[in-house]
Parts: C-alpha cells; sequence; structure tokens
C-alpha cells in the first residue's frame, strides 16, 4: 500500500557522507521534530532528475526555507559515493540539501513507491515525488504520474502546496 497524507513515515535507515565518511542515519534522525522537504528521484545524474527536478530545489532552496521548512533532502535508490558526487556536482550540497542514499530500496519499498526500471536496466528504483514531512508525518504528497516527469513533485509546485499546510 502506498503512503498516503497523514500516515507516519516507516522506519527505514540510510546512508549519508559526512567527513569521515558514509554514516547511518534513520528516519527518526531525519524527521523527528523537524519539517523537512523529502525529494525522491529514480536516479541520481539520470536526464530528468538531474536536469529538471533538482535543479529547482537547488534554485529555491532559501524561499522553501523560509516558508518555515528546516531541512531539504533528496533521496534515490543509488549508493552513498553516488549521491555525494551528484550533491557535489549539482551544487546541491553548497545550498545545504542533504543526500540520503536508500542503496537497497528499503525505504522506497516501505513507503510502496518503487518503480521497476528494469526495461531501461535501472532495476528496481524509488518513484518520483515530493513531500512535506513534519515530526515523521507526511503533510503534502506528490506523486509524479510518469517516471519522466518532473512537474508534480517539482519545486514550483510544491512552493504552490505549501500554502495550504504552513502557515
Amino acid at each position: 500500500m502506498t503512503i498516503q497524507v497523514g500516515d507516519r513515515l516507516p522506519q527505514a535507515t540510510f546512508r549519508v557522507m559526512t567527513a569521515d565518511g558514509p554514516v547511518a542515519r534513520t528516519t527518526d534522525d531525519i524527521f523527528r521534530e523537524r519539517k523537512v522537504v523529502l525529494v525522491a528521484v529514480p536516479g541520481a545524474f539520470t536526464p530528468t532528475c538531474d536536469r529538471n527536478h533538482l535543479p529547482g530545489y537547488v534554485t529555491n532552496a532559501e524561499v522553501i526555507r523560509a516558508r518555515g521548512i528546516d531541512a531539504i533532502v533528496v533521496t534515490a535508490v543509488n549508493d552513498v559515493f553516488v549521491l555525494d558526487a551528484w550533491s557535489k556536482a549539482s551544487g546541491a550540497g553548497e545550498e545545504g540539501i542533504e543526500f540520503l542514499a536508500d542503496g537497497n530500496g528499503g525505504f522506497a519499498w516501505a513507503l510502496g513507491l518503487t518503480y521497476e526500471g528494469v526495461a531501461n536496466g535501472l532495476g528496481t528504483r524509488s518513484q518520483r515525488y515530493s513531500m512535506i514531512v513534519e515530526d515523521g508525518v507526511v503533510r503534502v504528497l506528490n506523486i509524479e504520474d510518469a517516471p519522466s516527469k518532473a512537474d508534480i513533485s517539482g519545486a514550483d509546485n510544491l512552493l504552490r502546496t505549501m500554502g495550504a499546510v504552513l502557515p
């Protein structure tokens, strides 16, 4: 079953890159007592993710945070090294956007938001979506209807929907 607005995020463990190398961070570490924009992409460096989806969040990071958001985080079914390289190459890390490696897809599976990219040589990945999560509870959920689109889950649409749930 797919996660819905009002549901609590499932427990998961991600890998994040630090100055000391990869470390594990749990759902609670990231979302507890915080308002977080969570963005999921099928794959780092893939055309739609790299050119159309992530750039909107990089450009609008300051505006999003000014609306009361504590953190912007991006997740993908990629390893922590790939996400670290993407963070640096995209400039997202410089804007304070965090990257969560869901290397085995456990978080995507637990949300019910997997995408089967086998036909394209990608294996099982995450669907493309954006969420606003408050203290671990989904307040806004924007799921893209096709992996090659970044309209419903893009930063512009998220900013439009923020007014309905945030002061």
